[in-house]
């Protein structure tokens, strides 16, 4: 860890609002209002890149009024560490899973549930949805904070570093990294595995070192985060369509003003399509590049996984998320 992130991780999280209309890091610029955006996912992927644009965008938008300082690959802390920050105001733009908000507004876990959406299309409609607006508006009063944009982080997959999963007996006792989201543990225990939750930043040495068998994400994340090196066989399982949400601290979010939010939401809307495409485009060329790199590619049986997830987790969280709300987003 360099000492620059050291200094970041001591000094920003306890920073608080004070700091958004007078402060920037060292030998970086002073702007009228300065906005911190964080996110765990490493600099290479196509979410980073966004994040930059949109910075580029808004200080071109604002001439300069509103600076967005970025902060990828974990240099803040994990994904609870930095969506506690933005609640705080201690950073003020966060972009996670739709999961992880959860542990605040139980509803948003559905987003990211097992077998939900469609495909890709179904997800995008039901998040500018009303089902959106009323979690915002609950997000809002307990936690103070507000999406303002989503993006499509993709359809996630297992990976195994030495064991080939053709069906879902396979996955009986089997060491599987998840993110710490209570909707994922169920879906790895009806499948018979053994959830581990574990940051993302520690993943690449749990492969590497065999704490964990395997781990399930996105194609384009396998890519970033370099899992095709550590793991030898890839299952295409398509378990999971995740949506990240990108979330504003409340009061930071109301300092702006009408211009300026306006200013950000635009430049998030367009910078967030540029980055859905190229998700996608990743997602219908990274099969073939894993191949390449070595990996062994698995058609498993889909149905085997799907059934025994389906059969328990929308009834173990529909108290949870609310009567009803399942079959709403599925009629979307």
């Amino acid at each position: 860890m360099t000492d620059s992130t050291c200094w970041t991780r001591r000094k920003w999280i306890g920073a608080g609002l004070a700091s958004l209309a007078a402060g920037a890091l060292p030998g970086r610029a002073v702007a009228a209002t300065t906005l911190r955006w964080a996110t765990v996912l490493p600099t290479n992927h196509p979410s980073v890149a966004m994040m930059e644009r949109v910075a580029r965008q808004v200080r071109e938008g604002t001439g300069g009024a509103v600076e967005i300082q970025t902060f990828p690959a974990g240099q803040l802390g994990s994904s609870r560490d930095v969506i506690e920050s933005a609640s705080s105001g201690a950073i003020q733009i966060v972009d996670e899973g739709a999961a992880q908000f959860g542990q605040f507004v139980p509803q948003f876990s559905i987003l990211e549930a097992p077998y939900i959406f469609r495909d890709e299309k179904h997800m995008r409609r039901v998040l500018v949805s009303p089902i959106l607006d009323e979690m915002n508006t609950q997000l809002v009063a307990k936690r103070s904070m507000r999406v303002i944009g989503s993006t499509y982080y993709g359809k996630r997959h297992v990976t195994s570093g030495t064991r080939a999963i053709n069906t879902v007996d396979d996955m009986k006792g089997f060491k599987l990294r998840i993110p710490e989201v209570d909707t994922f543990r169920a879906m790895a225990e009806a499948w018979g595995a053994r959830p581990t939750p574990l940051n993302f930043g520690e993943l690449y040495l749990a492969l590497s070192q065999g704490a964990v068998d395997g781990q399930e994400n996105p194609l384009p994340t396998i890519q970033s985060g370099k899992f095709f090196e550590v793991q030898k066989y890839l299952v295409l399982t398509g378990h999971i369509l995740t949506p990240r949400l990108i979330v504003v601290n409340e009061a930071a979010w109301t300092a702006l003003g009408a211009k300026n939010q306006q200013v950000l939401k635009a430049a998030i809307e367009a910078n967030g399509v540029i980055q859905d495409n190229e998700i996608l485009a990743q997602e219908g060329k990274l099969v073939d590049t894993f191949k390449a790199a070595g990996m062994t590619v698995i058609q498993p049986d889909i149905e085997s996984f799907r059934k025994p997830v389906l059969a328990s987790v929308p009834a173990r969280f529909e108290s949870k998320w609310g009567k009803g709300l399942w079959e709403r987003i599925a009629a979307i």
